[in-house]
Order: C-alpha cells, then sequence, then structure tokens
C-alpha cells in the first residue's frame, strides 16, 4: 500500500476507488473513523458468516459504534462499544454464541485487543 501527499491529508488509490485521509474531514476521512469502521465492519462480516454458516436467518444488521477517547493522550481512542441490532427471529442464545465467535475470529478485534478495549453487544428485533 502506497499513499500519497495531497495539499490537505495523503491518498491512496485502492482497487474499489481513491479513498482520501485527513485529519480533517471537509478533505478526507478521518484516521479515527477509519479504525472504529474497520474493527466494526469486519466484525459485522464475520458475524454474518458466522449467522450464514449456522443457517440463522436474518433479515439485516445495523452496528452502532460508540467510542471514548482519551484528549489527554493524543486523543487516543480507548474504549470501542460496537451494539449490533439484528432483525430476525433469532434464539437469543445461538446468537451471543455466534458474538463470542465474532470476537474470537474478527482480525481487527484480535489485532488492537491489547490497546483498545473492544465491548460487543447485541439486541434482536422482530
Amino acid at each position: 500500500m502506497e499513499y500519497k501527499m495531497k495539499d490537505h491529508g495523503f491518498s491512496i488509490d485502492l482497487e474499489y476507488g481513491t479513498l482520501d485521509i485527513c485529519g480533517d474531514e471537509t478533505y478526507g476521512f478521518r484516521p479515527y473513523q477509519l479504525l472504529v469502521s474497520s474493527v466494526a465492519v469486519c466484525s459485522g462480516g464475520v458475524l454474518r458468516q458466522i449467522l450464514d454458516k449456522k443457517r440463522m436467518v436474518y433479515e439485516d444488521i445495523s452496528i452502532k459504534a460508540d467510542i471514548k477517547r482519551n484528549e489527554e493522550e493524543a486523543n487516543r481512542v480507548e474504549e470501542i462499544h460496537l451494539h449490533f441490532t439484528i432483525k430476525g427471529n433469532l434464539d437469543e442464545k445461538k446468537v451471543q454464541k455466534a458474538m463470542e465467535l465474532t470476537t474470537k475470529h474478527c482480525s481487527m478485534v484480535q489485532s488492537v485487543k491489547d490497546s483498545i478495549k473492544v465491548e460487543e453487544t447485541f439486541e434482536i428485533i422482530a
């Protein structure tokens, strides 16, 4: 991966398109947004795979991310709370087991687990 400097921030050309990154969101995605998005979407993708593999039928999944940052330490991300809302007629205990497997198998959660606290919760709506 190669990032190129722009007047404001950096950019990278990827297969899907150009990604603009800048501390000022007027000019691109902020680095912390990409970090949190990586963790959230990795978890969501792994959860989908597990639910599909276990043949658990669902209509939709949405993820809400709440972030705690420490302004005194370079505004670092200290905690990410992901709350999954899963639409479908699902067994709560089976979804809980799927969530545990999601945490274990999400590469982004595993990459940050020793430096960022990641909490994952869920609710099922019919």
